[in-house]
C-alpha cells in the first residue's frame, strides 16, 4: 500500500480532521471546492463521482485544507448513497467547526441518465426547526 492510500485508509475523523482557531471575529465567507469526491453505490458497487462545495462563515474555528481533502478522500471505498454522504459530511463539519453559517452542495455526476444535486444550508435547517415547533 502506498503512503497516500494508507493515510486515506486509516483516516480517523476524531484525530485527523484538523481544525485551527479563527483569528478574525468579523463575518467572512470561506469557499472550498472539492471536485474529486468519489464513493461506491451501496446497491451496485459502481463508483459515483461528485464535486462538493463547502461555504461557511467561521466562528471560532476554520478547517485545515489538507485535513478536509483527506476526509473527503476517505469516502472513495465506502458504499454510501448520495444523500447519506452529503448529510454525513455536512453534519461532521458543522459539529466540528460550529460555524455562524454553513452550506454544503454535492453535485453528483450523471449516471444512468440521473443527475443529483444536494444542498444543505444551516439557515434553511434553522427555519425548518422553527416551523416544526
Amino acid at each position: 500500500m502506498k503512503y497516500g492510500e494508507e493515510i486515506i485508509e486509516n483516516f480517523n475523523i476524531d484525530k485527523d480532521l484538523e481544525i485551527w482557531p479563527n483569528k478574525f471575529q468579523k463575518n467572512y465567507k470561506i469557499t472550498i471546492t472539492l471536485p474529486e469526491f468519489s464513493c461506491l453505490c451501496p446497491r451496485s458497487g459502481y463508483p459515483d463521482y461528485a464535486t462538493f462545495k463547502l461555504e461557511y462563515i467561521p466562528d471560532q474555528w476554520v478547517i485545515e485544507l489538507k485535513a478536509i481533502k483527506l476526509y473527503i478522500n476517505s469516502f472513495r471505498n465506502r458504499h454510501i448513497s448520495h444523500e447519506e454522504s452529503a448529510n454525513e459530511i455536512y453534519d461532521v463539519l458543522y459539529e466540528k467547526l460550529k460555524p455562524r453559517w454553513m452550506k454544503l452542495t454535492a453535485d453528483f455526476n450523471p449516471r444512468g441518465n440521473v443527475h443529483t444535486l444536494i444542498e444543505i444550508d444551516s439557515d434553511l435547517i434553522k427555519k425548518e426547526v422553527k416551523c416544526v415547533k
